[in-house]
């Protein structure tokens, strides 16, 4: 059921919207012209720039109704909220910038735009996490309800009920089930909401329950039924979602396509494919290894020094890897095993107090420091900083018939850290677990999630207790 509620908040969110856009233009004025912290060259007419910001304040309203901004984001990440803001807060100063060309408004500080953007960007995004924390608070304590009614009791539609119970933070109610072969459930099952009808009674028991979202967990010799179910949903004005009954061959972000006027589920879809995404990330990729080569550098000069001292052969250890759509690459880090006698394959793990490493190799591997030669990796793209981890051609074959879905890794470029990784799964760690978070990593890439990554393998450190 469309809650009434919906508009009214709609418009609070556009009210608060243009309420922040003037706060901080009286922010970015004295913190521009007042504060004396940013040099200018005089001082300009207020009134002038204040029917500006109205302006600009309507247009971010304005753009923000148009890209569906003010529509219910419970099921939204706040990375989705930022990208928006982002998206429209450039907008409408791109239209603002063309305006004042228009009108031939020649003196507008553009410094000062540059600054009235950036603290709307971060003053905007900074309350609406606020708020979003908020009512994820208010919905734990069993507020702001919305409820639904799901189709079918077997397998699919009990494991969408278990995987709506833990998260009560979307506050999600479920009133009961309907099941034309159930009266009621299982004894394994009686602590579950109810069976309280079958598929024909829907249209009744709707118009007689509050309900938002109509959930279709039938199996698939049912989806003659699917058509009724959905005209009858419409004719009340309840949201119908469909679980398909072949979920766990999709991605966690299915994409539709169209293929010849027809509609097609895309089963990997990945953000990457696209041009742009690729060029964001190849940019970042570049200028972050860059810099990190450069602060390094002594710490790479002290650690080759250490290696020469202390052993025979060469700095830089190069290993075969598997990397993007399965192409092989010679993958760079310092050396921290004394040398293979010539002709011997190295096809074994590292294990612990292995005899083949050395002295600066403990410590180096202990500190991840053996790594720090992969970001000339990364300029030479063969990897990216983010992604899975590659791996050796011999161990790839192994892998790719024991462990499912291993090969999808190999979609996107590897990466100096990764999903993984910054979870702890280094070393000596379960390879399932590890291409579990690769592939949701793949799927559900976006640059804020490559910032967080790299953030929280920052923050949990360098130190990795499973290398060997």
């Amino acid at each position: 059921m469309i809650r009434q509620s919906q508009r009214f908040l709609t418009q609070l969110y556009a009210l608060v919207d243009f309420v922040c856009i003037q706060l901080v233009f009286l922010f970015s004025w004295w913190l521009k012209f007042d504060s004396g912290l940013i040099p200018f060259d005089g001082p300009l007419p207020f009134k002038h720039y204040v029917l500006w910001s109205f302006i600009y304040g309507a247009l971010a309203i304005a753009i923000s109704y148009f890209i569906n901004f003010y529509t219910p984001k419970r099921r939204k990440q706040f990375s989705f909220e930022i990208l928006k803001i982002v998206q429209v807060h450039l907008f409408s100063l791109l239209l603002l910038l063309s305006i004042l060309f228009i009108f031939k408004e020649v003196d507008v500080s553009r410094s000062y735009l540059l600054l009235f953007l950036v603290n709307n960007i971060l003053v905007i995004s900074f309350y609406r996490y606020i708020v979003k924390l908020s009512l994820k608070r208010f919905r734990e304590k069993g507020y702001n309800k919305q409820f639904v009614l799901i189709l079918g009791a077997g397998t699919l539609g009990r494991q969408f009920y278990n995987n709506l119970k833990m998260h009560p933070e979307l506050g999600y109610e479920v009133v009961g089930f309907l099941d034309d072969y159930q009266e009621k459930h299982e004894v394994a099952y009686q602590n579950y909401k109810p069976i309280i009808g079958k598929i024909d009674d829907l249209e009744e028991i709707l118009n007689r329950l509050i309900v938002d979202e109509v959930i279709i967990a039938l199996p698939l010799d049912a989806h003659r039924k699917f058509g009724s179910i959905i005209n009858v949903c419409e004719k009340i004005g309840v949201k119908t979602l469909i679980i398909p009954d072949f979920y766990d061959f999709l991605p966690s972000r299915p994409y539709f396509d169209n293929f010849a006027d027809m509609p097609l589920i895309n089963v990997r879809d990945i953000p990457l494919d696209e041009f742009r995404n690729r060029l964001l990330k190849r940019v970042f990729d570049i200028a972050f290894s860059l810099t990190a080569i450069l602060l390094t550098l002594p710490v790479m000069v002290a650690i080759i020094i250490a290696i020469k001292l202390t052993s025979p052969g060469p700095v830089i250890f190069k290993q075969e890897r598997v990397g993007l759509n399965r192409r092989r690459f010679m993958m760079y880090k310092f050396r921290s095993m004394k040398i293979l006698p010539e002709g011997t394959l190295d096809t074994g793990w590292t294990i612990e107090n292995d005899p083949r490493r050395t002295k600066v190799g403990t410590f180096i591997r202990q500190t991840s420091l053996d790594e720090l030669p992969q970001f000339f990796n990364v300029l030479f793209g063969h990897m990216s900083v983010v992604g899975p981890r590659p791996e050796r051609p011999y161990f790839v074959e192994q892998f790719k018939e024991e462990i499912p879905k291993y090969m999808v890794k190999h979609h996107i470029r590897p990466g100096i850290t990764g999903l993984a990784q910054s979870n702890g799964l280094r070393g000596n760690t379960s390879i399932e677990e590890r291409i579990k978070h690769d592939i949701f990593y793949i799927e559900n890439w976006t640059f804020l999630f490559d910032i967080k990554i790299i953030w929280r393998t920052i923050v949990n450190g360098f130190i990795n207790k499973n290398a060997y």
